[in-house]
């Protein structure tokens, strides 16, 4: 398998991770009967496994330690927090309002992750805006 399929169906399942993550957040903040759906309670953890697997796949070909890797670590680490921030978002908050937060939480871990992949640093979005030129005149302004 090359790499270029296995980074695009990453991709693919990390788009199809997030969209349905949000699909059963918008369920849960309706308090809908969706989230009971049998279909509904298996399928992410199909498509989040095959998201995980395309992830140590691409590793394995690429021959990437990620203990040696301080990005990849953080993306495992954020990757620990989302999981955890989504079954309180989707399942088990006891309240509406932690629920809320969690969801909240979990989609900002996500877009961290994100960030943490294509800078390939452990700041995310954080490093991606400092290694910006700084120009306080603004564009085209100097």
């Amino acid at each position: 398998m090359s790499y270029l399929f296995l980074k695009s169906f990453h991709i693919i399942s990390a788009m199809a991770t997030i969209f349905g993550f949000l699909l059963r957040g918008f369920w849960m903040l309706r308090e809908s009967e969706m989230l009971q759906h049998r279909f509904v309670r298996v399928a992410p953890h199909v498509v989040d496994t095959v998201f995980l697997f395309s992830g140590v796949a691409m590793l394995w070909l690429m021959h990437l330690n990620p203990l040696t890797q301080s990005w990849l670590l953080a993306k495992f680490a954020g990757l620990v927090a989302y999981i955890l921030l989504g079954m309180v978002a989707i399942r088990r908050g006891p309240t509406r309002q932690i629920r809320i937060v969690a969801f909240i939480a979990a989609v900002s871990m996500f877009a961290y992750i994100v960030g943490v992949a294509l800078t390939k640093s452990p700041l995310g979005w954080i490093g991606y805006v400092a290694a910006l030129p700084s120009n306080p005149a603004g564009p085209g302004l100097s």
